[in-house]
Parts: structure tokens; sequence; C-alpha cells
């Protein structure tokens, strides 16, 4: 009787692990195979970057618009910002493709998929035909933070930027975006499932488990930090304090608007450098309201993301108090402005719809496993031929527009593949 009704709850559970075992181990067999001759690398004693990156920098900031110019500083070309998940980074990513493509700056990007090689440690070998001593302007996939190799590809004046989320906001978005990814959770009973874990989280984490990252203090895990620490523990201290040193400019996804301004001021660029559509955003339905006691377990559980959060958040807002409060309302007033016109004229109907409404594949976002829970745009028909190019740009998600900037996904393409035609049934 009982193997009877373990048969009947665990046939779709005992599936999908399976198949996830095995896509696993053909995706990493493919990618060991193809990297296999860069493996190496890491050890060179070879030149890097920053003896040889002068050049290149001056030749790319003098070929920068006038309006940049006209200012009391230099255009930053050289930028290192790291893609934090869950944290509106899929925006700023956009705005750092537009800006490098239009001035023809130099990517550090993957092979074959994406990011680098996520969720193992970064390293130089990652990036699509690197040799020891080569040099980029721009590093801006996804990866696992490891600040001594990503400094091999970027010349010493680089600026370093990241963006941070509240960690139950993240959590929440975090679990609902990955949770079929991670195979503990398909356990969880109920239509409520974030609760479940949240209400007892050791019952369904485990700190090796497949995946298990994403459901945990992911902030730390992407700055390549140990994800499983509590938060009195003196190393999130210590690892806060590194960041700080590494970081020239942290960004909050609460204050999106005010986080570019800032931006737009260390990097010394353009209003026009700056403006975005949201992207990758979820629809309402698909966002859980967690009580004041689910989000105090959840904040227990994310402790040093906690941590990290409220750490950047007063050395931002220390930075506005710096750049000006009035200033900040005026230069958010204009930005809001500025980017109202550009929705008006590039987006048909408005604003984001579901994904079942996109018309054009370009547009259309990459999805969560088994569902269609992110919203995209649909571009104007009849659009002023002047703006058809910038509005492409802005409304085109990250893995169409790597695709434009001729970065190969054909590992990404591969599970996409698998996610939709098999996970989803």
């Amino acid at each position: 009787m009982m193997s009877g009704i373990i048969g009947k709850k665990y046939p779709l559970v005992t599936r999908r692990l399976i198949l996830w075992v095995l896509l696993t181990n053909f995706i990493l067999v493919l990618y060991y195979w193809t990297n296999q001759t860069k493996v190496n690398i890491r050890d060179s004693k070879e030149d890097t970057c920053p003896l040889r990156m002068a050049k290149l920098s001056k030749r790319n900031v003098t070929s920068l618009g006038t309006k940049s110019r006209s200012k009391k500083c230099s255009p930053k070309v050289n930028i290192m910002f790291m893609k934090t998940h869950k944290t509106a980074s899929s925006t700023v990513l956009n705005i750092l493709f537009r800006f490098g493509e239009k001035h023809k700056l130099q990517f550090a990007f993957p092979d074959g998929r994406n990011d680098f090689f996520y969720p193992s440690p970064f390293l130089c070998s990652q990036v699509k035909d690197y040799t020891p001593g080569d040099c980029f302007n721009i590093v801006c996939n996804h990866m696992r933070f490891d600040p001594q190799e990503v400094a091999k590809l970027l010349p010493r004046d680089a600026v370093y930027i990241t963006i941070l989320r509240d960690p139950v906001d993240l959590f929440e978005s975090s679990f609902h975006y990955y949770h079929r990814a991670v195979p503990l959770t398909w356990m969880i009973s109920g239509q409520n499932k974030l609760a479940e874990f949240l209400n007892s989280p050791q019952t369904y984490y485990s700190p090796d488990a497949f995946n298990s990252f994403y459901l945990r203090n992911l902030l730390f895990f992407d700055f390549g930090f140990d994800n499983n620490v509590e938060a009195d523990d003196p190393r999130v201290m210590r690892n806060i304090r590194n960041l700080l040193s590494q970081f020239d400019l942290v960004l909050l996804a609460e204050y999106f608007e005010e986080s570019l301004i800032l931006l737009k001021d260390k990097l010394c660029w353009s209003m026009e450098d700056i403006l975005y559509f949201k992207l990758n955003a979820r629809k309402t339905s698909s966002v859980s309201r967690l009580t004041p006691e689910l989000r105090a377990k959840a904040l227990r559980w994310n402790g040093a993301d906690w941590k990290l959060y409220l750490h950047f958040n007063a050395t931002f807002w220390a930075r506005v108090e710096d750049y000006g409060k009035e200033r900040m309302s005026q230069e958010v007033k204009e930005l809001r402005r500025r980017n109202a016109e550009m929705k008006a004229t590039c987006i048909e109907e408005g604003g984001a719809v579901e994904a079942q409404k996109i018309q054009d594949r370009r547009f259309l976002p990459w999805q969560p496993v088994g569902e269609a829970s992110i919203l995209g745009y649909n571009m104007k028909k009849n659009l002023d031929p002047n703006f058809r190019t910038i509005c492409e740009k802005m409304l085109t998600p990250e893995i169409q527009y790597l695709s434009d900037l001729g970065v190969s996904l054909w590992l990404t393409r591969l599970w996409g593949w698998f996610k939709d035609a098999v996970l989803t049934i």
C-alpha cells in the first residue's frame, strides 16, 4: 500500500530529477570538451592587461561625443559590472551593452553561453578566445566573482560597479524563478511552497544539493563567498569590508533611478546614456505577498545578505547626501521625463505585456522553468525611422542582445530547448 502511494505521489519528481541529472552531466561534458585547451591559462606568467591598455583607453575616450567631453571629467569606458541575480541587473546590462556598442568598446564575453560558467568561480579562461595579456573595456555577464581573475582583464583605472536588492524581495524572486531548478524543493507540498519552505527551511535545504545556492544568501554566493555562513560569523563583516575596497559604486534596485544618476556621475556619462526600459519584470500575479512573520523568517534565513545590504544601503545614502538631495531630485525628475518620452515613442500600448502577447520573438524575454511570468514589450509598428534603432536596442532582452553582439549561445539555447520542450511537460 505504501509503495503504491509513493508511486503515485513522486513519479513526476523522479522523472524530472533524472532529466536534470542527465542534462547537467551532458552539458558539463560538452563544456569541458569545448574548453579543454584553455584550462592552463590561469597559471600563465605572461603580461597582463593593465600594462598594455593605456593606448586603447585613450582612443576610446577621445571617440566619445562632445556632449560628454564638455564636462569637467573624462567619460569612463573601462567598467566591471558585477551582475547579481534578481536585482534589476538585466536593465543595467542593457545600458552597458548600448553604451559599449555605440562607442565600439571591447567586451569580455563568455563562449557558448550567456554567463561565465556560473556557478563555478570565474576564470579568465572562460572568456571567449582569451589569451594572457588580452585587454577589455567592459566585463558584465553573470559570474561568481573572483577579483584577482577579473583584474587580469581590465586596466587599473576600471570602475567596479554592482547592484544589490533587499534580501527578502530578492529571496522571494529567486525562489519563484529557480525553485523548479532545485530538486530538494520538488517535495514541498501545498499551494504556498515559499511559506512552507520558510517555516522549515532546513527540511528542504542542503548546502551541497544541486542549485541550493539559489535559496540562501544568493548575493553572498554571487560575490564568491560562503552563502551558508551565519550572520554573526566574523567572516561576514570581513567579506563586506573586502567588497567595500573592491567596488567603486554599489547601486540599489529599490532606488534604481537615484542609482543611475550616481552611475552617470561616477562614469561622467550623459543623461542619454542611462535611459532605460525595465527589463525582466514579473507579472504582479506571480509575486508572493509575504506576511511580516514570513519576512522576518526570510531575513533570518538570509542574514548574511541582510548585513551586506544594510551596510551598502548606508553608503548609498551617504553618496546621495554628497551629491546633493535637491540636485538628485531634479536629476531623477529629468530622467523620468526622458524615459516617459522614449516609452511614448517606442512602446506599443505604453507598457509591458505578458509573454504570450509579445508579437516579435526578438523582444521575448527568457522565462523560468514551467511558466511564462516574465513580461516584455511590443515595439510600435509605425515608428519614426530616426528612433527605430535605439528603440529596438532598449527593448531587446539579454539573450537576443548578446546574439546581436556576436556571442555564440549554443549551450544556452540547448538548455532553453530542453527547458521548454521537456521540463514543461
